[in-house]
């Protein structure tokens, strides 16, 4: 058992070399103030090695963890130091500790780890663990930046092989005062379903920059690229994976799908009776019914909907469509050919479609 008050205080604090100078207390509604100074050697002059005299005593607040529920404020009174010959160029600088707290970051070391953990390991909010340790939304997200790029840097096994690299685009955020769109590209391993990176933007420019970093070993791993129907997207799988087999989501598929089939709609619609749908036109009367998945269709919806065909589509085009569109679907549910990330998509007896996409 230690009895040493001084060593007690240090190892309640968690912090080397330090002394405690105390617990500032202002309230239940405050946060506890812990003010702390490093302990070490008077150091040295870098350029002439004169020993260093104290220029000032800064003091800088850092949010730190929790304790016993209250919110808790590091202050560190820093050591400036100034060379005592005035002719020395060195001038004066400030004391650095990286395991109190990292430069230009707003927490302790400890409380940055420990909000990397639940952000990126947890699931846990920016926002939330902010509110938790009681201090600004920026202070968290700062530390987490910094500690978890460097764990991204160090982690070099990380990526690991992927034969199977699908890549799609994500509404990151909407800035400013106009709520401009900022996108970002996630680039996911879909054989074991795992984010690989995120990189800036929509466009081919990042993906493409992202793949050259990687290798050539790495990029001749990769046997199947899934995309959307993104033009950009399949320029990068085109000049960075030209051997790779590309496959659409399921997803945009369908959607492209019902697109079609209710632009021929809308077209034999004004062909025929010279106006956009109204409700006692037959082909807008089934809109519905073409996009329903054909296996919902009951005996009601399906004579409904062939007998309106029949009343208005007299060429047999939007049939046709439709038909094609089915048989389409019969293909894409054959075991023997593969479609990566994503659902069991419907289109035009296909049904609407459901974002399940591993992309």
């Amino acid at each position: 058992m230690i009895s040493d008050p001084i060593r007690v205080c240090e190892l309640i604090v968690g912090l080397p070399d330090v002394n405690v100078l105390g617990v500032e207390d202002l309230g239940a509604d405050a946060p506890l103030r812990l003010h702390i100074e490093s302990r070490g050697p008077r150091p040295v002059c870098e350029e002439c090695g004169a020993a260093a005299e104290v220029k000032d005593r800064p003091r800088v607040e850092l949010a730190d963890l929790p304790a016993f529920g209250r919110p808790v404020r590091t202050v560190w009174h820093k050591h400036r130091w100034r060379c005592p010959d005035p002719e020395c160029p060195v001038g004066s600088w400030t004391a650095v500790d990286p395991r109190i707290a990292s430069p230009r970051l707003g927490v302790t070391d400890r409380a940055g780890r420990w909000a990397t953990v639940q952000v990126g390991r947890c699931g846990r909010t920016v926002a939330e663990v902010a509110r938790e340790l009681g201090c600004d939304w920026h202070t968290v997200n700062n530390a987490v930046l910094a500690y978890g790029e460097a764990l991204l840097e160090a982690d070099v096994d990380r990526i690991g092989q992927v034969t199977a690299l699908g890549m799609d685009e994500t509404l990151f955020a909407r800035v400013g005062m106009w709520k401009r769109q900022l996108w970002s590209t996630s680039v996911v391993d879909v054989t074991r379903g795992v984010l690989l990176d995120v990189v800036p933007g929509r466009g081919g420019a990042e993906p493409a920059a992202w793949l050259a970093s990687q290798g050539e070993e790495w990029l001749s791993q990769v046997q199947w690229a899934t995309l959307d129907l993104s033009s950009p997207y399949r320029a990068v799988f085109d000049t960075m994976l030209p051997d790779a087999i590309q496959i659409a989501d399921p997803f945009h598929l369908i959607k492209l799908a019902n697109h079609k089939l209710d632009e021929c709609r809308r077209r034999v619609q004004n062909e025929t009776v010279g106006h956009r749908g109204r409700k006692t036109d037959p082909l807008y009367r089934i809109r519905r019914l073409l996009t329903k998945a054909d296996e919902r269709l009951d005996d009601k919806g399906r004579t409904k909907l062939l007998g309106l065909l029949a009343a208005g589509d007299p060429k047999g085009e939007v049939k046709d469509t439709w038909h094609m569109l089915l048989c389409q679907l019969v293909v894409m549910r054959r075991p023997r050919v593969v479609l990566v990330g994503g659902g069991r998509g419907r289109c035009g007896g296909v049904g609407r479609p459901r974002r399940r996409s591993a992309v």
